[in-house]
C-alpha cells in the first residue's frame, strides 16, 4: 500500500507508523502537538533557581526547548517514541536484586540503562530508519530526529502524547512499562493525529522522594540536579561536594534508587534488543577491579558505551568516592587491603581531581563529612535532571 499527496489518510498513516515502529523494536509511539506554552513558566523557574547546576546548555537555549517550531521551523507535530531498556531475560525480582547491589559496599554499581550499548546510538538509528520508511511511502517530508541530544522537553512531549505521565521524580511513568525506558522524538511537518495524554497515577505515594539518598527531589516534580547522584557522577565535571560523598555509597555511574522503589516498575518491560544486555565490568564488578583499568583499558571497555563520555578522570573520581565509602563501611573486610592498594596506584595521577578524591578515600573515618540536608527538602538525564 502507499500514500501520496492529498490521498494521505493521516489516521491510516499513523497506524502504519505504529506497525513499522514495532518492527524496528520500538516499544510505543505517540504524537504531540507543538504548543508547549504551559511548560514555559516551570522551565524558567527551574533555571532561575539554578537547579540545572553546571549543565549550562540547559540555560543557553532558553525557552527554545518549549518551542519545537523555533528549533525546527515548519514543525507541526512531534512523533514520540518509547524504547524499553531492561536487559533481555530480566525476571520479576529485578528491582530487589538491584537494591541488594547497593548493600554490597565493595561492588561498583552502574545505572541499569548504561550497562549496554549507548542508547543514543540505538534509539536514534531506529528513529532514523522509521523516518526513512515514512518517506519511502509518502514521499519527501520535513523531519529531524532527536534522542537526548538537543534542546527538547522530552518528558513533556512524552506525557502530552500519552506515553505516560510525569512521576514525582520527574521521569515519565507508564502503567504498562514503569519508567525503565528511553525517549526519542521525530519533529515532523506532517499533521498526524495527536494521541491523547493519560492521567497521572502516583496518588499519595512518595516512595521516590523518601528514598533519594541526597534528598535531590525537593517536592513532587521538583528536582535539584546539583544534589542528584546521576548529575554528580555524569554531568558534573568538578569535585563531588564533600557533604554528598557519603550518600553516594557505591554508585559510580548514575543512580536508580527512585525507580527501584516505584510500584509501577513491577510492570517494567525487558527490551527485545541485545544492545542493552550488560557488558562485562558494568554489572557485578568490584570497585577494586574497575580501579585497575588504566585509560587505555577504560577506552577499550567503553567503546560504544554511554559511559565513555565522562572520560577516565571522572571515572576514577567516582570510583574513589565509592572506594572510600566501602573502606569506611567495611574497614576490615578481606577485600579492604586490595582496595587500598588499588586506590594508592592513583595517588600521583596527573589530575588534581583524581588526587583529591583518592586522598579523601584513603583518609580516616573521622574526616568523613556528616550527611547534610537542604532545609525543607524531602525525605532524581540517562541523567535524571530535566525540568
Amino acid at each position: 500500500m502507499g500514500f501520496s499527496g492529498t490521498q494521505i489518510d493521516p489516521h491510516r498513516l499513523l497506524e502504519q507508523i505504529r506497525a513499522w515502529a514495532r518492527a524496528l523494536g520500538l516499544s510505543q509511539i505517540g504524537v504531540s502537538d507543538v504548543d508547549l506554552r504551559h511548560a514555559e513558566p516551570g522551565l524558567s523557574a527551574w533555571l532561575a533557581a539554578g537547579f540545572h547546576g553546571g549543565m549550562h546548555y540547559m540555560a543557553a537555549h532558553g525557552l527554545k526547548r518549549a518551542r519545537p517550531a523555533e528549533l525546527v521551523p515548519g514543525t507541526v507535530r512531534v512523533l514520540t517514541a518509547r524504547l524499553d531498556y531492561l536487559p533481555r531475560g530480566t525476571t520479576a525480582g529485578w528491582a530487589a536484586a538491584e537494591r541488594a547491589r547497593l548493600a554490597q559496599p565493595q561492588e561498583a554499581v552502574v545505572s541499569v540503562y548504561a550497562r549496554g550499548r549507548d542508547y543514543h546510538k540505538v534509539l536514534r538509528a531506529r528513529l532514523q530508519a522509521l523516518a526513512t520508511r515514512i518517506g519511502e511511502v509518502i514521499g519527501p517530508f520535513g523531519y529531524r530526529v532527536f534522542c537526548d541530544s538537543a534542546p527538547v522537553l522530552e518528558v513533556e512531549l512524552a506525557t502530552r502524547s500519552g506515553l505516560g505521565w510525569r512521576g514525582k521524580h520527574t521521569l515519565a511513568l507508564s502503567r504498562d512499562a514503569g519508567s525503565m525506558f528511553f525517549l526519542g522524538e521525530i519533529y515532523l511537518d506532517l499533521a498526524l493525529p495527536v494521541t491523547e495524554p493519560v492521567r497521572a497515577h502516583c496518588g499519595r505515594c512518595r516512595a521516590c522522594i523518601d528514598v533519594c539518598p541526597t534528598q535531590a527531589i525537593l517536592a513532587p516534580g521538583r528536582l535539584d540536579a546539583r544534589r542528584c547522584i546521576s548529575y554528580l557522577t555524569i554531568e558534573h565535571d568538578g569535585p563531588i561536594p564533600p557533604e554528598l560523598r557519603v550518600q553516594m555509597g557505591n554508585r559510580i555511574y548514575g543512580c536508580d534508587d527512585c525507580q527501584l522503589v516505584c510500584p509501577w516498575n513491577k510492570f517494567a518491560q525487558p527490551s527485545m534488543l541485545a544492545d542493552f544486555d550488560p557488558r562485562p565490568g558494568f554489572a557485578g564488578a568490584s570497585i577494586t577491579t574497575l580501579l585497575g583499568w588504566d585509560e587505555a583499558e577504560f577506552l577499550r571497555r567503553t567503546e560504544g558505551s554511554a559511559i565513555r563520555r565522562i572520560g577516565h578522570v571522572r571515572w576514577l573520581r567516582n570510583l574513589a568516592v565509592a572506594a572510600g565509602n566501602a573502606l569506611r563501611a567495611q574497614p576490615r573486610a578481606p577485600e579492604a587491603e586490595a582496595l587500598r592498594l588499588a586506590l594508592q596506584r592513583w595517588q600521583s595521577h596527573p589530575s588534581a581531581l583524581v588526587r583529591e578524591h583518592v586522598v579523601w578515600a584513603l583518609g580516616n573515618a573521622e574526616q568523613v563529612p556528616r550527611a547534610s540536608r537542604i532545609p525543607g527538602a524531602g525525605g532524581l538525564l540517562r541523567c535524571k535532571s530535566s525540568p
